[in-house]
């Protein structure tokens, strides 16, 4: 059904005159690599259009996007296809389906699948190419493509930088939660593990000011107990985070017995849930969240 889709939007397109196209020749095609711990952005200038943009972020998949200061293209879906170069005119296009177009300075946004199968084909010398009806004229297209030139000399630079990043980023472990056994305030190797990660991403990034570390506990037996027990576990947390290296100035440690639960103390599972420590990262230009629910 997507596949019949997809050739009606195509044939609706042929309909419309050519317009205009947007492409760096093959001289003019520039790579270029913005490389860091926390993300590696690589890209291609496209001339008088804007930048097409392959994102890496630490923890997470390829993604790509097409950049602008003004979308000519109008809201909707566009084609992607893969074509194939100018010297191999007999080779067939592939289609890669629908995307959308958003009336933004990033106009359309391709998932991991997709971008890695862009990525593959560049390799291939075969060139991504987005076709949508023109913003300010039905009539026109607009074909924004991405070439496939020199990409092979700079593809080892991106793989240097991918293998490079950090295995989590700050939306990754910005909101964590460990989990306790009943009774229990022992670290288990899942919670040693995630309590790595954190450290290791807190001391690679500086703009980390604060961490705030809270204990909880389920509503078996006595509140008193509870609240001890709840502190107990959030100081094994505390204790933990400052022998992998953290900074004890930044680290605000709370307990809060059973006052705050997430889920049902009448079932085991709902128990386990409760049986927890929370652990919030933040960021000066982060907004300051108080909840203690999650």
């Amino acid at each position: 059904m997507k596949r019949i889709l997809f050739l009606l939007y195509i044939a609706c397109l042929a309909n419309v005159s050519h317009g205009l196209v947007f492409q760096a020749e093959v001289e003019q095609t520039e790579w270029r690599l913005s490389p860091s711990i926390f993300e590696c952005e690589f890209t291609q200038p496209i001339p008088n259009y804007g930048e097409a943009v392959f994102y890496h972020e630490a923890g997470e998949d390829l993604l790509f996007h097409l950049r602008t200061k003004k979308n000519l293209m109008g809201e909707g879906m566009a084609a992607l296809h893969i074509e194939p170069p100018e010297w191999l005119p007999s080779q067939m296009a592939q289609d890669l389906g629908l995307v959308d177009v958003k009336n933004s300075s990033k106009p359309i946004r391709v998932d991991h699948d997709r971008a890695n199968k862009m990525m593959q084909s560049l390799m291939q010398g075969l060139r991504p190419t987005f076709t949508r009806r023109a913003r300010y004229d039905p009539s026109q297209s607009i074909r924004v493509a991405v070439s496939p030139a020199r990409f092979n000399s700079f593809y080892n630079d991106y793989l240097g930088c991918v293998a490079g990043l950090l295995p989590v980023n700050f939306g990754q472990v910005s909101r964590s939660k460990v989990f306790f056994p009943g009774g229990g305030a022992a670290l288990d190797k899942q919670a040693r593990k995630k309590l790595d990660l954190i450290a290791l991403y807190v001391k690679a990034d500086p703009e980390v000011q604060a961490i705030y570390i809270d204990g909880h506990s389920d509503a078996l037996g006595r509140r008193y107990n509870n609240r001890r027990l709840s502190e107990d576990r959030a100081l094994k947390v505390n204790e933990y985070l400052i022998e992998r290296g953290l900074d004890a100035e930044i680290i605000t440690t709370r307990y809060h017995g059973e006052r705050y639960p997430v889920a049902s103390n009448a079932t085991a599972a709902g128990r386990a849930q409760n049986r927890r420590v929370t652990i919030r990262l933040e960021k000066p230009d982060e907004e300051l969240e108080t909840s203690l629910d999650y």
